[in-house]
């Protein structure tokens, strides 16, 4: 796989901005970090697909911003904040909000080792430290406490106070990076405070030229024609989502790469579908109107050579 600095300069992403990617990269490469933290630095599988999206998440982080990804299920948020982790070099560290997240699961906590009391460090404490990129998935699920330790973190002091301990200087290279979803349950608006301290970008849903490329992307060998019936398929389940015949459950972009890749592992197309987006939804009449979506589009006894093309060195 090409790297993400030339795949984004063959997609058209500004020549400045990737040139300033390089000069940060040149200033905060030579920063020590552990072995086990190096690890971190993503090497992904998948790329974000959007031109525009690139350019504007790219201005933000090197202006120093941090970034509240924002929008509908499908729209590859979590791909975005990965790849950006990538492209700049940095560990990472996911954060999945729940009610039970608090600031001592963020920040860290007292442990016994078995001789003594240490302080433990959580993930935003280390995103601190090694100047990593944190991702905060699921923003407006968290508590109000757990948000009330991130002000200081996010705004212009960049500092963490570490109770009992010291007070630490968040790294210049650190960036965090939110994540959220409309209307899902025990989701909430952010207040006002936390939302100041991000620059928020509206993520659209990927178009079908950016769907068609990121199918062959991640399987080349996917026959044009197959991968041309898979678009559609994801874009007619879209349709149906907002038109509200359907929920939005069986709209999920990796569930319908989840289900090619069964393909290419054998299972015939209609169960690798039925597992990876019919049974997303657990309403029996809503299970049947996406199977009849997926069926006038896709055959369900398509096998794998139905499929894919048989590629030189390619294993059964």
């Amino acid at each position: 796989m090409k790297s993400l600095m030339e795949f984004l300069s063959q997609e058209g992403v500004s020549s400045m901005l990737l040139d300033r990617v390089a000069e940060y990269r040149k200033t905060y490469d030579a920063m020590e970090i552990p072995e086990d933290t190096s690890r971190r630095i993503p090497q992904s599988e998948v790329r974000y697909y959007g031109t525009g999206v690139w350019e504007k998440a790219i201005a933000a982080l090197l202006s120093g911003e941090n970034l509240l990804l924002a929008g509908p299920k499908a729209t590859g948020k979590n791909v975005l904040a990965e790849n950006l982790a990538e492209l700049f070099g940095r560990p990472l560290w996911d954060v999945s909000f729940h009610v039970n997240v608090d600031a001592s699961y963020l920040i860290g906590t007292d442990t016994y080792n078995g001789s003594r009391v240490t302080f433990r460090p959580g993930p935003i404490y280390n995103c601190a430290v090694y100047g990593g990129f944190g991702v905060l998935d699921e923003i407006n699920m968290a508590r109000n406490e757990a948000l009330a330790v991130l002000h200081a973190t996010l705004d212009f002091r960049h500092v963490i106070d570490v109770a009992g301990y010291d007070r630490i200087s968040v790294s210049p290279a650190a960036r965090f990076i939110g994540t959220m979803n409309y209307g899902y349950a025990g989701t909430r608006d952010l207040n006002e405070a936390l939302c100041s301290r991000f620059a928020i970008l509206d993520m659209p849903l990927i178009g079908e030229g950016d769907l068609q490329r990121l199918l062959k992307d991640v399987f080349p060998a996917i026959k044009p024609k197959i991968c041309q019936q898979f678009v559609y398929l994801f874009y007619e389940i879209e349709r149906k989502a907002q038109a509200a015949e359907i929920s939005e459950r069986a709209l999920d972009l990796r569930g319908l790469i989840d289900a090619i890749r069964l393909v290419e592992k054998g299972i015939r197309s209609g169960d690798a579908l039925e597992m990876c987006i019919v049974n997303k939804t657990f309403d029996a009449y809503e299970r049947r109107l996406v199977t009849d979506v997926i069926n006038s589009r896709i055959p369900t006894d398509l096998k794998r050579e139905d499929v894919f093309e048989e590629m030189a060195g390619q294993g059964e």
